[in-house]
């Protein structure tokens, strides 16, 4: 967590001695370097491993390995996941009565003030003592209530017993630490001049860090609890709208904890930083940059020896008096933005999820700490230059005196975060500055103390612990929005994250003329190691005179924007879960669930063979009197005919429901199919095109040869590998090898258009591979066992198979074009 986050990281804010309780020390938040350590919550079993460094040392109930699972019975390991949900509470009842006694001994005091400051000499004045104990009474009796009604259900614990309601109605009652974060600012600032007029005033604990605690605690209490067990939709419920209050409380940023002195006394406070690719003298460089209050500083970490401290070199600073924003008009002199073809970003992923395959093995092994300690270094390399070289979207900035920089963000969320913020500085009365030398040389060495993102955002910074990831299908609906003020045309995309940055997935159709758009269209989103969801709103410009020449530059105005963490508790599930994403006054519903990458390769047999999805093949092409299935034809000819060049054909997902709808008249035979197909959204027809080939019962190049392709493809001698390619080629079925003939010749065309629609060979060949060629399930249940295993060693060899016939073509196109055969004899 970053040092920026409420609840886990904020200093004391009140100071009054009490007999009963004794706050802890400044001095115990302090490193051995003099810099703030982050403070964790307590060691009770409860703390969550991901969340804090100590919690290994104190007993932290985890989940039990596959090794101890094969020594216990499932209805043993179920006893035992509910004799840990005792414990939990157990820890969560003593916990609580600590803190209700700590809330206790400080209310003791606010009588005697109240009585004192009616007197000629009060200790406080009314006022003060309603701003310093604000809330703390009624957040002693939300906790006095919780504890009393948990107690009794602890001394007769049930197996069956539900806590789930205590702790919705403690997550109902969050607006309390609303109120009492919103009184904040005021009530440290009087408790601190409290603390200079009376020395009887120290430090006492945060009402805060209960919320933290809570949802750290749902979050063990759902890990332990059966997902069919009645308290489990009730705990989910709890852990949703906890998580969603400390989402909202930690945008908010501890003033004390960021902020640096000027020469002339005033606070400079740091407001936001981050890493950015900026683009310096044509070549991609990586920046750490720091928004202050009044002036944009731009730094990269200098290189220091083994031992000393790290320090940031000042590579630029503008201030925010003096900085302005690209405009349209300037587009024409805008700097060409180089981008890598997309095929060698996607090699470079595949060979990130090798290394972190042989990492799970070499952890597994334990064979030593110098080959994993290599391969780490070899993984933070090629993340680094990953994240170096993916970000393609502009992000200008310029001063008054003509000077350019140029950011390249990978999302345009990030973007507009950080636009937002500099412009809602600017909104105040700044007046420019001018640093010198030495002012420079100080703001620049504070700003390893004060920065809140230590690590470049790659998965090997990331601890052991910590979540990997979901690897899979997300299934999201966007049902709706409202709260906009004016009727407009108003659209959605979602972004998820990847291999350490944010990429956008899918995208709504346009709600013309509206201030309540009603989408409800659902996308499936593959999921590679992603943990976040986001979700913007846009108002569409149909304006082509506001049009930007720069391809990477969207002139569509932000209506707001979101996001939600992918909890894995909370999407792994088989039912639709609903939430709402508040953004800037709007608010955007939508459900979400999530398919793993195992069960995604699950093929279910159509019951009905008059169908065309999940029927064979062969029973399609035999029934039709074709060589190459109907469905195949149409939509290929569909896509030919008018999506050829749409930006990212196969790649953006389409629209769910406009897929099922030609799912079914595709098996049953719907006579206005050609007339469907001509309305439809070209995207939606593509995604009907891989559904089809996913759903067949057996992959097209079949179960029988997969790992005889697998073994082909990893030959070295160019040869050897031409010859075995070729014969398994020759050795599919009639119907498999003309539609895989069909299909690659398709695809050939389709890259022919990739200066216009972005897709290449290799975007492609990762888009089809993965469906046209998977293992069987008795093949992949063999072969891995973490869902990382799967894409790092099934996925990277699917695609170079097709990748190879694309390549190499078994026929020549105007042979492929004369062969009648893919074509019904039923003229």
């Amino acid at each position: 967590m970053g040092s920026q986050k409420w609840g886990l990281n904020w200093q004391a804010c009140y100071y009054y001695n009490t007999d009963g309780y004794d706050g802890d020390a400044t001095d115990d938040h302090k490193c051995q370097d003099g810099s703030e350590a982050m403070p964790y919550i307590d060691e009770s079993p409860t703390m969550s491993p991901q969340l804090s460094a100590r919690s290994q040392d104190s007993g932290d109930a985890i989940s039990p390995s596959p090794h101890d699972l094969l020594g216990t019975g499932v209805g043993e390991y179920a006893e035992k996941g509910l004799e840990m949900r005792k414990m939990v509470l157990s820890g969560v009842l003593a916990s609580e009565e600590i803190y209700i006694n700590q809330l206790e001994a400080l209310l003791l005091p606010m009588k005697p003030l109240k009585a004192t400051a009616t007197t000629s000499q009060p200790v406080l004045t009314n006022q003060q003592i309603e701003t310093i104990f604000y809330k703390i009474q009624d957040i002693f009796e939300i906790h006095k209530e919780f504890y009393d009604s948990l107690l009794p259900i602890i001394q007769q614990w049930d197996n069956k017993a539900t806590v789930g309601h205590l702790f919705q109605k403690l997550a109902s009652q969050l607006g309390i630490y609303k109120a009492f974060v919103d009184n904040y600012k005021v009530a440290v600032e009087t408790a601190e001049k409290c603390s200079q007029a009376n020395a009887q005033f120290h430090t006492i604990s945060e009402p805060i860090d209960r919320v933290t605690r809570s949802t750290l605690v749902l979050h063990d209490l759902l890990k332990h609890t059966p997902t069919d067990h009645p308290d489990y939709p009730l705990l989910q419920d709890a852990f949703r709208i906890s998580q969603n209050f400390l989402s909202s409380i930690n945008e908010e940023i501890d003033p004390r904890r960021t902020a640096v002195t000027t020469p002339k006394g005033e606070a400079r406070q740091l407001v936001k930083d981050g890493f950015l690719v900026e683009l310096s003298e044509g070549s991609r460089k990586l920046r750490h940059v720091f928004l202050f209050t009044d002036l944009l500083l731009c730094a990269k970490m200098k290189k220091t020896a083994v031992g000393k401290h790290q320090q940031y070199d000042c590579k630029w600073y503008i201030p925010l008096a003096d900085l302005t924003f690209q405009t349209l008009d300037d587009s024409d002199s805008s700097p060409h933005v180089h981008t890598l073809p997309e095929h060698e970003i996607e090699e470079m992923k595949n060979k990130i999820s090798c290394i972190k395959s042989e990492i799970q093995k070499e952890k597994k092994a334990c064979k030593g700490q110098s080959r994993l300690d290599r391969l780490k270094k070899k993984m933070f390399e090629q993340e680094s230059w990953l994240l170096l070289h993916s970000p393609t979207i502009p992000f200008r900035i310029h001063n008054k005196h003509g000077k350019s920089y140029l950011f390249l963000l990978s999302s345009d969320y990030e973007r507009s975060e950080w636009r937002e913020a500099i412009q809602k500085l600017q909104k105040k009365d700044l007046q420019a500055c001018v640093l010198t030398s030495v002012e420079l040389q100080v703001l620049t060495g504070s700003c390893f103390k004060l920065r809140t993102v230590h690590n470049i955002p790659v998965t090997s910074n990331k601890d052991d612990d910590e979540s990997p990831g979901l690897y899979g299908f997300l299934h999201v609906i966007v049902h709706s929005a409202k709260g906009f003020k004016e009727s407009a045309n108003l659209y959605c995309t979602l972004e998820v994250d990847s291999f350490g940055y944010f990429v956008s997935k899918a995208k709504t159709r346009v709600f013309r003329d509206t201030t309540e758009p009603q989408w409800n269209e659902e996308f499936e989103i593959e999921l590679e190691g992603s943990q976040c969801l986001r979700i913007l709103c846009y108002e569409k410009c149909y304006d082509k005179s506001k049009l930007n020449k720069d391809d990477n530059e969207i002139v569509d105005k932000i209506m707001g924007k979101g996001q939600v963490q992918l909890d894995p508790q909370v999407v792994q599930s088989k039912n639709w879960h609903m939430d709402v994403i508040e953004m800037n006054g709007i608010k955007v519903e939508f459900s979400m669930k999530f398919t793993s990458r195992d069960l995604s390769l699950k093929r279910t047999p159509s019951k009905k063979q008059s169908g065309v999805f999940g029927v064979k093949i062969s029973v399609v092409t035999k029934r039709e009197r074709s060589k190459v299935p109907y469905i195949v034809r149409q939509c290929i000819e569909e896509v030919e005919k008018r999506g050829i060049e749409e930006v990212g054909i196969y790649r953006i997902s389409g629209v769910a429901t406009d897929i099922q709808a030609l799912k079914t008249a595709f098996d049953t035979n719907t006579k206005d199919i050609l007339v469907m197909l001509s309305d439809m959204d070209i995207n939606a027809i593509a995604g009907t095109l891989k559904l089809y080939f996913r759903e067949l019962p057996e992959p097209l190049l079949t179960d029988r040869l997969y790992p005889a392709f697998m073994e082909g493809i990893a030959l070295s001698d160019p040869a050897a590998k031409e010859n075995c390619m070729m014969h398994l080629l020759r050795s599919l079925p009639e119907p498999n090898i003309i539609t895989f003939l069909f299909i690659l010749e398709h695809l050939k065309r389709v890259a022919e258009k990739e200066p216009i629609n972005k897709m290449s060979l290799h975007n492609l060949a990762t888009v089809f591979g993965p469906t046209l060629l998977r293992p069987s399930e008795v093949e992949s249940k063999a072969h891995v066992s973490l869902a990382s295993d799967i894409w790092s060693h099934d996925v990277m060899a699917q695609v170079q198979v097709l990748l190879y016939y694309l390549q190499h073509p078994p026929i020549s196109i105007t042979e492929l074009k004369r062969n009648t055969l893919y074509f019904s004899t039923d003229v």
